[in-house]
């Protein structure tokens, strides 16, 4: 739920899947509060499943269950963070292996083909942990250079959280259980 520029691209009622990485929070939490409009909104240290989902008036208990089904088929992991990759103007954590979040990712877009990641706009969908956007590169590599005394760590994925928009902050709406 990274990929706008300001918190105002965010308007209520949108949804988006996430995973959260509370053990990055030290390491990335003061560096995303100023430099990724997700965090300034109230999303934590997460990789995103899928953004957009559906608009929060179609998540009715229908679509709890169908996200319980589909997500509850998957087994936990864990995922390590070793290094940050980068895309224009952006700063990011590196999520490994990331197979296993694909493969949420494309479970969930299969069952709703009309909430394709980020809408469709990118052929392929780059699993990451954003910690800054719209920076030069310079910013970057400080904070590059700041990490690198954080890492590695590892994050144990056990849910995937549906995230809603109220028009000023992201808020945890529900939580899917990944099996174990």
């Amino acid at each position: 739920m990274a990929d706008d520029s300001t918190t105002s691209a965010f308007r209520a009622g949108q949804t988006g899947l996430i995973v959260r990485i509370p053990e990055a929070e030290p390491s990335v939490r003061g560096w995303r509060e100023r430099l990724d409009p997700s965090a300034q909104a109230g999303v934590p240290a997460h990789v995103t499943v899928l953004f957009p989902f559906l608009d929060e008036s179609r998540t009715d208990a229908l679509v709890h269950s169908a996200l319980a089904d589909v997500l509850g088929g998957h087994q936990a992991f864990d995922l390590r963070f070793e290094r940050c990759g980068r895309l224009p103007e952006v700063l990011y954590l590196v999520p490994e292996p990331d197979t296993r979040l694909r493969q949420l990712t494309e479970a969930i877009a299969d069952r709703w083909p009309e909430a394709p990641p980020y809408g469709g706009r990118f052929a392929d969908v780059v699993p990451h942990l954003t910690i800054a956007q719209g920076q030069e590169d310079a910013v970057l590599e400080e904070i590059e250079a700041d990490l690198a005394g954080w890492l590695p760590f590892t994050s144990h994925v056990a849910s995937v959280e549906l995230m809603v928009h109220d028009g000023v902050k992201w808020q945890e709406r529900a939580s899917f259980a990944l099996g174990e």
